[in-house]
């Protein structure tokens, strides 16, 4: 049986900055949130037009990414 698919969407501010993301952690701003899934599952990306873009990861492995990116906050 495979795992659940999560798709986290997310919209770019005209200067490049990240305003918009989906499944962010609490403590984490939108920006960090799109660095920190960049870094760790970069391959996951897909722009897409009018500034905006989507990771497509497992429900697995967005949850593990939720905790790693926020120690302890669990």
């Amino acid at each position: 049986m495979e795992s659940e698919s999560v798709v986290i969407h997310l919209r770019f501010a005209p200067d490049g900055t990240v305003s918009e993301i989906g499944q962010r952690p609490a403590a984490l701003t939108p920006q960090q949130w799109f660095n920190f899934l960049s870094d760790n599952a970069g391959t996951a990306y897909r722009p897409l037009a009018g500034g905006r873009g989507v990771f497509q990861l497992s429900r697995d492995a967005v949850e593990k990414l939720q905790a790693a990116a926020v120690p302890g906050a669990a």
